[in-house]
């Protein structure tokens, strides 16, 4: 392609919208443009590296015996509804109705209507095992789009869905999905991480996330260099960590707390650690009042929460006007003393002693409090979230966190949307069974979004060759020269020829502009054609490399198709 007849528009200027470099560099290269909030058309380059990354994960799923099919997006909402996700996507869903007031969706995820497609399709247990998949376009209403592709309302998703006669079958074909995505996202050359994961709105009995380590990732994640073992904040295990407390039962003393709500005030007005108090949060669990305790130098886990009461909708933080109904005092005094609603409590406040609580008394709290003696949690379960430095719940040595990227998610879903439906099959001993069924996500636009905030430079864009859109260029010095542009042009052709994917830089544009272009749009190789062109040499620069060298024409072209070739 000659860049003269490409459209690309880059621009020099960031975005004041574009808050991470991905997000930054996707809209000077020209990859993409804003449309609205969380919604982005994609311009040619961006949709050539759209198409790259779909090629790869059709060529692995492809290789692990999936088939592909594709379903609409305007989703009729019979399948939600009897699944019970109509409600539970609530807002996040885009909801419609047609002319006939009857109720659709964009689809967000299409679990049901691969579940309904089985049902209507299949005839007998010996079609079983199954792996359906989609690549296509999900819809989801985000409260706060952010990051450009990262997290947006309209985004490219392959998703696949996997049926068998039973738990092993599952197993089984849950391996070569993992399989399939170590393969993919390898190809894609992303360094990732394998994490335990929570199952969310999904369901089911178990899942893994497939992270990428990046500072501006959204999802947290603990992970153990001495023995591997990775999961999502979400999910990660909390070993409690011992502490010393004051020994004995000392008698529970109410002490008067003026103006001292938070745990950093109560530290230096008791002139103690944080990890002596244990703090109680009221939260709304569907159409009832809990309270959770976590020790004061601790978070609470509102997955784990979440999970534990098994809650429908959001776990959310009672209202304060509620707080004092519940308690009888201002937000920053709940207790669970005296408390009419439900005590959870993290497995840590269980190995306290003698330590300090809010009174349910404004301006007050208690100390020496003890569980059994002065009150007694409904359920004693892990409810924290995991900090840095932690005991690894495998081997014990120390935790370490960080941030990453979500670009797959497999799930093991069991029966949840099978029974919910009626996916049932009849064995050959004339039994009816239930199928048991798998999901496996891969956010397809999000993984150009990782590739970049893992692969840029103070330049631009540093794609791998598997995905860059155009994996070379020629750059003739001066277009006006005719010698340069014979030469460019010839070995424009003879890459073309031998299927590289190669741009002409055939524009009336100084040389730096050229170079500029290359770097930002992230071309991985290129060749300029100067002054030397006459000796039969030339400029041949990998984009990951300091300086350019010099080579024959020859030379360069072969090094350009083995590097290519050896890349892809």
């Amino acid at each position: 392609m000659r860049m003269s007849k490409l459209l690309v528009p880059t621009l020099r200027e960031v975005p004041s919208d574009a808050e991470i470099m991905s997000h930054k560099l996707m809209m000077r290269a020209g990859y993409i443009r804003k449309l609205s909030s969380g919604i982005y058309s994609y311009l040619n380059l961006g949709l050539r590296c759209e198409r790259k990354v779909e090629k790869i994960i059709r060529e692995e799923m492809d290789r692990a015996g999936a088939q592909e099919i594709l379903m609409p997006a305007l989703l009729p909402a019979e399948a939600y509804q009897a699944s019970g996700r109509w409600d539970v996507f609530g807002p996040s869903m885009f909801k419609l109705k047609d002319r006939y007031e009857r109720d659709f969706c964009l689809g967000p995820t299409h679990e049901e209507l691969f579940t309904q497609t089985v049902i209507n399709e299949v005839r007998s247990y010996k079609e079983y095992p199954m792996t359906l998949y989609q690549i296509q376009t999900k819809y989801r209403d985000e409260a706060r789009p952010r990051f450009g592709v990262m997290r947006s309302r309209e985004f490219v998703m392959k998703d696949a869905y996997s049926f068998d006669r039973d738990a092993a079958g599952l197993d089984e074909s849950y391996k070569k999905m993992y399989d399939a995505y170590c393969r993919i996202f390898t190809r894609l050359g992303l360094d990732f991480t394998i994490v335990d994961a929570d199952s969310g709105a999904m369901g089911g009995s178990g899942s893994q996330e497939f992270m990428v380590k990046s500072p501006v990732g959204e999802d947290s994640i603990a992970y153990c260099d001495a023995c591997n073992y990775a999961a999502n904040y979400e999910k990660a295990q909390c070993i409690p960590e011992k502490k010393e407390f004051s020994e004995g039962d000392l008698a529970l003393e109410k002490v008067e707390t003026p103006d001292v709500h938070t745990i950093e005030e109560l530290v230096g007005f008791f002139g103690t650690e944080p990890y002596v108090f244990a703090k109680t949060i009221i939260y709304k669990a569907d159409d009832k009042y809990i309270a959770a305790m976590v020790r004061g130098d601790r978070e609470i886990n509102e997955v784990k929460l979440k999970n534990l009461v098994g809650c429908v909708d959001d776990l959310e933080l009672a209202e304060p006007f509620m707080v004092r109904q519940l308690t009888n005092a201002e937000v920053g005094f709940a207790g669970p003393i005296g408390l009419e609603i439900e005590v959870i409590a993290d497995l840590e406040v269980a190995e306290m002693k003698n330590f300090i609580i809010g009174a349910n008394d404004t301006g007050y709290h208690y100390k020496n409090v003890n569980i059994n003696r002065d009150f007694t949690p409904s359920k004693i379960a892990d409810i924290r979230v995991i900090s840095d430095g932690d005991k690894c719940p495998v081997c014990g040595q120390p935790i370490k966190t960080a941030q990453g990227i979500e670009v797959g998610h497999i799930f093991k879903l069991g029966t949840k949307y099978s029974e919910a439906l009626g996916l049932n099959y009849t064995d050959e001993s004339g039994e009816a069974k239930t199928v048991i069924m798998g999901c496996y996500g891969i956010g397809v636009t999000r993984c150009i979004a990782a590739a970049i905030e893992q692969g840029y430079d103070d330049n631009g864009i540093v794609l791998p060759v598997a995905i860059a859109p155009y994996q070379a260029i020629v750059v003739p010095v001066n277009n006006k020269e005719e010698e340069q542009m014979k030469i460019a042009e010839e070995i424009y052709e003879d890459l073309k020829a031998q299927g590289i994917e190669v741009l002409l830089d055939d524009r009336a544009e100084r040389a730096g502009v050229k170079f500029k272009d290359a770097d930002l749009i992230g071309i991985p190789l290129r060749i300029v054609v100067g002054k030397k062109c006459g000796e039969g040499i030339v400029e041949y620069k990998l984009r990951t490399a300091e300086s350019a060298v010099e080579k024959t024409i020859d030379e360069a072209k072969a090094e350009a198709v083995e590097y290519i070739k050896n890349k892809l």
